[in-house]
C-alpha cells in the first residue's frame, strides 16, 4: 500500500466521521422529535451521539421519511 493511498483512506474516514458528527449533533438539538416520539434526557442524547456519527446515512435516510418495511403500513 503506498503512502498516498493510505492517507486517501484516513481523509475519507476522517471525512465520514466528521460529516457523521455533524448529522449527529444536529439530530440530536433538533431532530429526536422525528426518530422517537419519547423525550429523551441530554444525557442519554450525548450518549447516542457516537452511534449517530457512526450510522449517520441511516439516521439522515429516518429524517427525511424513509422508513423499512417493519416500519411500514
Amino acid at each position: 500500500m503506498s503512502e498516498a493511498w493510505a492517507q486517501a483512506v484516513w481523509l475519507g474516514l476522517g471525512a465520514y466521521l466528521g460529516f457523521g458528527l455533524a448529522v449527529g449533533l444536529l439530530t440530536i438539538l433538533f431532530g429526536m422529535r422525528r426518530l422517537t416520539p419519547v423525550e429523551a434526557p441530554v444525557r442519554v442524547r450525548v450518549m447516542l451521539l457516537p452511534g449517530m456519527a457512526a450510522v449517520w446515512p441511516v439516521i439522515l435516510l429516518r429524517l427525511i421519511g424513509v422508513r423499512p418495511k417493519e416500519d411500514r403500513g
